[in-house]
């Protein structure tokens, strides 16, 4: 399980640091891709294979974009000696990350934002997500 959030600075090649608690988790490889929000969605390499399995059934034609959609903007990565992965630079124009990141947990996986993204986006989640409980609870 990924929680938390980190901020990093990205350096001149691109590359990001991952949080030192999630690379046992992520030494198999990882899957990295744009996010539905701009963000990155980071994968470990069993949760990917999970994704790309839900993705066998249903109607052909919609199936064929959403995996093209899907597949066509993730990548396979490693992390380095340093504890660094490079992010290529579609999923950081996607993020629109330039210089500095926040690598946030998401349960299964981690996503990565722009910082200014980030801080709107956890002040809208929080909002819902007390509209959602609230919800449950009137069940």
């Amino acid at each position: 399980m990924f929680l938390g959030e980190y901020i990093y600075k990205i350096d001149e090649k691109g590359r990001l640091p991952i949080p030192p608690r999630f690379r046992k988790d992520l030494k198999e490889g990882l899957v990295a891709a744009a996010g539905v929000e701009p963000c990155i969605t980071i994968y470990t390499a069993s949760e990917w294979v999970k994704v790309a399995e839900s993705l066998t059934s249903g109607a052909p034609s919609k199936m064929r974009r959403l995996n093209r959609a899907l597949f066509a903007n993730a990548f396979s990565l490693n992390i380095d000696g340093q504890g660094r992965i490079a992010l290529p630079v579609t999923l950081r124009q996607h993020a629109r990350i330039e210089d500095e990141a926040v690598v946030v947990g998401a349960n299964t996986t981690l996503e990565v934002w722009n910082k200014e993204l980030w801080a709107e986006e956890k002040a809208l989640a929080r909002q819902q997500a007390w509209q959602t409980i609230e919800g449950l609870e009137r069940r």
